[in-house]
């Protein structure tokens, strides 16, 4: 391995796995354990999930457009050459994860599941702990003060 290969954060776990397994995980709790319905009418339910869903990929594919303008590979593990720091990382530091849980969030609603919307924070809590916390000690190290100035002028989530 060399030593572009080493620059990286130290993410294991692929964070769109994690929201589709808890996603999976939704499901099948609703199917087989304890059906959790939500009590909205389905065109309220439809209306809240086409907002959430296009939130969610407004901010990915704003992330994902970024990183090819730049040049960057969006996987959490590969090596970073520059902070981004406009379009929508103006918003979050994360907008890819913020899109993965309005995703899931979404797709909850728009099943009236109320499991899947229950397991979105336990989703961000892991993938916090797996992939976030991993990329930011890495951008720190790396960039130093202008990624400390960033993390202080943009949240992390939103």
């Amino acid at each position: 391995m060399d030593d572009t290969e080493k620059d990286g954060a130290a993410v294991r776990v692929p964070p769109p796995l994690v929201f589709l397994g808890l996603l999976v995980a939704g499901v099948l709790l609703h199917r087989y354990v304890a059906p959790a319905p939500m009590a909205l009418s389905q065109g309220i339910r439809i209306a809240a999930a086409a907002v959430a869903a296009v939130a969610g990929l407004i901010l990915m594919g704003g992330a994902i457009g970024l990183f090819r303008r730049t040049g960057q590979d969006p996987k959490p593990w590969a090596s970073t050459p520059e902070i981004i720091s406009t379009g929508v990382y103006r918003i979050t530091r994360n907008p890819m994860y913020v899109g993965m849980a309005l995703v899931q969030t979404a797709i909850g609603v728009g099943l009236g599941n109320l499991w899947i919307v229950i397991l979105v924070p336990v989703s961000v809590t892991i993938v916090y702990a797996t992939a976030v916390r991993h990329e930011e000690a890495y951008l720190e190290r790396k960039f130093g003060e202008p990624y400390t100035r960033y993390k202080a002028a943009v949240r992390r989530w939103v």
